[in-house]
């Protein structure tokens, strides 16, 4: 019977470049970047890496189809490389698959290394994927557009929950501001000034009801993280290890685009991916065990929603939870302490790893002016696609021995 991955492995050593607008450096040059401190960090030599995987997601304009260039830049001793794809989700899934031949057994140390470089391409935002997103090719919606889709999901938010729109408004301002002040407290982040709730108020309309400070913007980066067994990495030498205590994902199957039984007020993968995630790590109460969260705030209604879709906020009250202060950085569950997607930033590929490595910073009590109090379980959450085509993956790790 199937055990899930609980405990049978840790990280021992996570890298993580400055994002943002990194004009000097190829997508190459920031790979070396996180893999160099990744290394150091773990205290072991390139040799001693077994296999890796190298997530990146818009491989028209970085590094190609192959796993070849993880390879080539690092010099890895010939060792097996997978290039991995999965949307925004496209970091934990490489290291979902480090994780996994560690915890089989087939490998003692594995890498995991996500990149992507963005702003090189001459224009804003993402290009265009070829054919489109999943099964729905662009010839069938030629206007849809991520702040468009995301702008219908905070509608139904409203409408399903009769919120007034001024309150949904002062709570996308108030997950936005938070962001801000978080990223304003960290080196690596790529937006590193405070924001007011006017200014975000008053911020030209994106897309109704989300203005332009409700929206993530593209950036260039790179994270990396190396992981083993608690007995390897005890023979070591590491102390006051992070564990993996789950790591899951679901992805749409179609019903939420071709069916009527989904108002399109949450994310049905989110969901299912955390009600698996909380029972494989033994979670029984999300609220009142999770220390701190980074998720998936593409936008800040992808934000609030998913309060809910992870079982903390009830349905309905993520609005309520926001406006207390429940989820700021002094808050009960302390939510984007890095600054999240928003202000962090967001190279598609590196964004997993990148959550992962601000819980690893925070349980190594590493995280400068944003270090929390003895955190016990940390959530990362992906969120990859459209609100009605889309994969979630859902991660806790914590301490070893907790």
């Amino acid at each position: 019977m199937a055990t899930g991955i609980r405990d049978k492995v840790v990280v021992i050593g996570m890298g993580c470049t400055r994002f943002g607008e990194r004009w000097e450096s190829s997508a190459e040059n920031l790979m070396v970047e996180a893999f160099q401190e990744a290394l150091a960090d773990a205290g072991i030599e390139k040799s001693q890496v077994e296999a890796a995987w190298l997530a990146t997601c818009l491989n028209e304009i970085n590094v190609g189809k192959s796993a070849l260039p993880l390879s080539n830049t690092l010099r890895l001793p010939n060792i097996p490389v997978t290039r991995v794809e999965n949307f925004c989700a496209s970091g934990t899934e490489a290291f979902r698959g480090a994780c996994y031949a560690v915890a089989s057994g087939a490998y003692d140390i594995c890498l995991a290394l996500g990149v992507e470089k963005l702003k090189d391409t001459g224009y804003g935002g993402l290009p265009a994927q070829g054919s489109g997103i999943g099964a729905l090719p662009w010839l069938w919606m030629p206007n849809m557009t991520a702040p468009g889709t995301f702008a219908m999901l905070a509608s139904s938010y409203a409408a399903s929950y009769r919120i007034k729109n001024e309150d949904l408004k002062r709570a996308m301002a108030h997950v936005s501001t938070k962001s801000h002040a978080n990223g304003a407290k960290n080196p690596k982040a790529h937006l590193r000034k405070a924001v007011t709730v006017d200014q975000v108020m008053a911020a030209p309309i994106i897309a109704h009801p989300l203005g332009l400070f409700d929206c993530c913007g593209v950036s260039d980066g790179s994270a990396a993280a190396i992981v083993t067994t608690p007995q390897i990495a005890r023979e070591l030498g590491k102390k006051d290890l992070v564990s993996v205590k789950a790591l899951q994902l679901a992805l749409s199957n179609g019903a939420e685009a071709q069916f009527d039984q989904w108002a399109g007020d949450h994310f049905i993968t989110t969901s299912k991916a955390a009600a698996r995630a909380y029972s494989e790590a033994g979670v029984k109460d999300p609220r009142q065990e999770i220390s701190m969260m980074e998720l998936h705030d593409c936008f800040s209604i992808t934000e609030l929603v998913t309060y809910e879709d992870l079982h903390i906020s009830a349905r309905g009250r993520a609005v309520h939870d926001i406006l207390d202060g429940f989820y700021d950085l002094a808050g009960t569950i302390p939510c984007q302490p890095d600054g999240g997607l928003k202000c962090f930033g967001h190279p598609i590929g590196a964004s997993g790893l990148r959550m992962l490595y601000e819980m690893y910073l925070q349980f190594h009590g590493k995280a400068g002016a944003r270090q929390l109090a003895n955190p016990r379980l940390g959530l990362t959450h992906n969120l990859g696609g459209m609100p009605f085509n889309n994969i979630s993956s859902v991660t806790i790790v914590g301490r070893l021995d907790a």
